[in-house]
This record gives structure tokens, sequence and C-alpha cells, in this order.
């Protein structure tokens, strides 16, 4: 039997292990879900939502200790506290909305016909999460799924195992085999994704992941939700805030270590404003203090993995090689000796689209700056790349920042912000960001199918 082992990025041991779970163990166990699921959709909306809020806040009783848990899982300082408020926030958001979104509508009810659209569950939803937000990645599907009237299978990332079984804790007031964690490898998930153990799949991952789970259902006819890469752009306008923007994009870029799917990776800004953007950008990046995530005073804790950190590492040494200049001194952070998983941020210019580091994820704490002519110049660029997540605006004018958001290839157009889910709002991507929707009425859509009523009275 195989395991599962999460290696701490703190000091490179082996933090906790797990045996993957047999694939004959996991088959009754979704036979006893689907059981289950046509029990829970049956009870009424206004208790399935009790329900879920009551987990949402059984995990809040225990948030000190899920803070110091993901420091030691996947890196990020203690000092900000995980992921309690903006989980809670999502969660009050769906539960809002779940009435009136689930509501049939009515097409006609006169005494001889009665017509109307319904919305039921999808059954069995499996939410395949990551480790870079692990709370709240998997509540944007758990919430609104089990809402819904849907059984949630929960398979979480290798890095953060804990997380799967915390919020099988927290939820395990429901009834038996409502909300479920596995411990599974890839070979048995995408066995089971194969046989159509699963009515929808929710994915957040890599591009070659989610190329995995859409061979594995192929031919299924399964629903599948994919948010994959990003290599999210700024756009900072002659009219920018200038203070405004270098604060909120120096913390879009380098907050969580880089590590974040709406993270600012590549910040382009108008010639009048480029060298004194630059002057500030760098000041704002050389104040963090890279370290011990367990600390108080640590702001950058290490990457996930050395694994990850490697691959920064040589995005940045090739850009470099080919001209790019690094304006942060990397004897600011003594954490970095290359070796492991600490490593400093880097803010480079001079950088241009021959570059990986301007056209492949990086995820983690670098960022290229361009210097550019004009709005068409900022579109043409945001726009040369395969993913599209979010784009960010800086500007003061509405009406421009609507123009631009409707000419560039992205899921969400932020103005004079960065790095954010708005609950109330899609959470979506173009490209090689993947397909699907999170969150706002249309996730319940994804999570839900449209059953048509055509009653006649004779």
């Amino acid at each position: 039997m195989s395991e599962i082992t999460c290696v701490t990025p703190i000091d490179g041991s082996v933090w906790a292990s797990r045996p993957a779970e047999p694939i004959a163990a996991v088959r009754d166990k979704l036979k006893a879900a689907r059981a289950a699921q046509k029990l829970w959709a049956a009870r009424p909306l206004d208790e399935r939502v009790a329900l879920v809020r009551e987990g949402i806040e059984r995990l809040a009783r225990v948030n000190v200790d899920v803070v110091t848990e993901l420091a030691w899982q996947m890196g990020r300082p203690v000092r900000f506290g995980g992921e309690l408020k903006p989980l809670r926030d999502r969660a009050a958001y769906m539960e809002e909305i779940a009435a009136r979104t689930l509501a049939p509508v009515v097409v006609e009810d006169d005494g001889a016909f009665r017509r109307y659209l319904a919305r039921e569950p999808l059954g069995l939803v499996f939410v395949i999460a990551p480790w870079n937000y692990p709370y709240l990645t998997a509540i944007n599907t758990i919430v609104p799924g089990l809402i819904a009237g849907n059984a949630v299978v929960l398979k979480h990332a290798s890095q953060t195992l804990l997380v799967g079984e915390r919020l099988a804790q927290a939820f395990a007031h429901l009834p038996e085999g409502v909300f479920s964690n596995l411990v599974l490898d890839h070979a048995t998930t995408a066995a089971l994704i194969a046989e159509r153990a699963f009515d929808f799949v929710n994915f957040t991952g890599s591009v070659r992941g989610g190329q995995e789970i859409e061979r594995a259902a192929a031919g299924t006819f399964t629903g599948v939700g994919l948010e994959l890469g990003g290599k999210d752009p700024a756009y900072v306008r002659a009219d920018a805030d200038l203070g405004a923007a270098v604060e909120t994009l120096v913390d879009g870029a380098f907050y969580n270590s880089g590590q974040c799917c709406c993270g600012i990776e590549r910040i382009y800004v108008h010639e009048s404003l480029y060298d004194r953007f630059v002057e500030q950008a760098v000041a704002a990046v050389s104040q963090y203090r890279l370290g011990n995530p367990l600390e108080a005073e640590t702001t950058l804790g290490p990457m996930a993995s050395k694994r990850f950190a490697d691959t920064v590492r040589g995005q940045v040494a090739e850009a470099v090689a080919a001209g790019a200049k690094p304006l942060i001194d990397p004897g600011l952070f003594p954490a970095d000796t290359g070796a492991d998983a600490y490593l400093a941020p880097q803010l480079l210019v001079d950088v241009d689209h021959s570059m990986r580091v301007m056209m492949e994820e990086s995820f983690g704490p670098v960022v290229g700056v361009m210097k550019v002519r004009d709005d068409a110049e900022a579109i043409a660029l945001m726009n040369d790349c395969h993913y599209g997540l979010t784009a960010s605006l800086w500007t003061e004018d509405f009406d421009k920042a609507a123009e631009i958001g409707a000419r560039i290839e992205t899921g969400t157009v932020f103005m004079n912000r960065c790095d954010y889910l708005d609950p109330a709002l899609c959470w979506t991507g173009v490209k090689d960001t993947g397909r699907g929707a999170s969150m706002s009425y249309l996730g319940y859509l994804s999570l839900t199918r449209p059953k048509s009523y055509h009653l006649r009275k004779l």
C-alpha cells in the first residue's frame, strides 16, 4: 500500500503521512455516499443550510491550530492568521443566495397548466483541492455542493493532508456519507473518474493535472470544472494612484510567497510612471522578512517545496542570462541559501516576452515589470499569454477600465485591486486557465442540473 506524504518546507522533514486507500474500500464508501445523498437532498433547504453553517463554525473554533498546521504543511506565516475570514464570507454569501437561486422558475400556473424549471443536485461531487489556499479553494465547491443537496467527496493535496481531515471533522455532524475525505493516489483517482464514480469533478491545480482529469473523464460524460494555471497581469495607467498601485501590487505578487492562483506575475506600467513605480516597488519588496513561518516577525515564508523554489530560481536565472536586471539584493534575505524551499523575493526589469518568467506560470515570489507607451500596447501584452484568470487595472476612470477590460482575455477584471475573490461574482477563467464556474449564483448552477416540469390537468 502506497503512502501519501507531506514534507514540510520549514525543515524538509516528513511532517505527515497517511496510507492511500485501496480502490475496493473506496468504492464501498462511494456506494454509501450515493445512498446518503438521496436522503440528504430530500431534507428541507433551510436544514441543509443550517447544518453547513454549523460546520463552518466548528472549523472556526479550531482556527488557532489550523493556522499553525498550515505553516508546517505549506509554509504560510502564522502572522497572517489563516483563511477563516474569507472562508466565512464566501460561505455566508452562498448561504444567503441559496433559496432564491435554487427556487423553481415558474413559467405558468393557471389551474390548467403548471409549468416550471427546477434545479436538482448532480449527486456525488468530487473535489480535488490544492495546497496553496487549501481551505478556501475547497470550500468554494464544498459549501454550495452540500447546500444544493449533493454528497461531497474531498481529495486534498498531499502537501496539505491534514486539511482534508480538519474539514471532515468540521462536517462530522452531517449524516454519514454526505461528506467524505479520502486519501488517494493518482492512479486510484484516475480509475475512479474513468469508471464514472462521480457526477461532477472539480479540480484546482496545474494545467497538466487538468489534462489528466479530462483524459480520465473522457467518454463518461462526467461534468468537469477546472481552475488551472495563471499568469495574471497588472496595468498601471498614467492616471493611476501610484502609491496605492505599488502597495497593492507588491502584496499581490509576493503574498503567500507568490503562491496564489490570482497572484500578480507580470506588471505593465505607463512610461510616465515607470521609473517611480520601480523605485517604490523595490523599496517595498526590500522590507519583507524571509524566514520560519512559525515566527511572528516573518512576512515571507518558504515556498511549499524545494522543487517549486527551484522552478522559480531557474526562471530568474534564465531571464538574467537573457538580459533581465534583478533589482532586489539577495543579501537582504540570508535565509535563502539556494538549497531548500526558502526563496528571496525578486523584481525584474528589462524583461520581455521571450523569457519564461514573463510567459509561463512562476507561482513564486518573482515579478517582472515592463514599460508601455499606451493602452493598446498594454492590452496586447496582457493578452499575449496562454492563461486568463484575472487582470488588474490601475486607473481613476471607471469607463476606461471597463473599455480596456472588455478587450482583455480574462475571467475577472479588477480596477484598483487584485488577488481577490468576490463571492458575488463568478470565479472562472479562459484559455489554459480552465473552464467552469464557481461562486456566485453560477456556482450553484454548476452543481445542479435543470429539470423541466410540464403538468397538465384534464
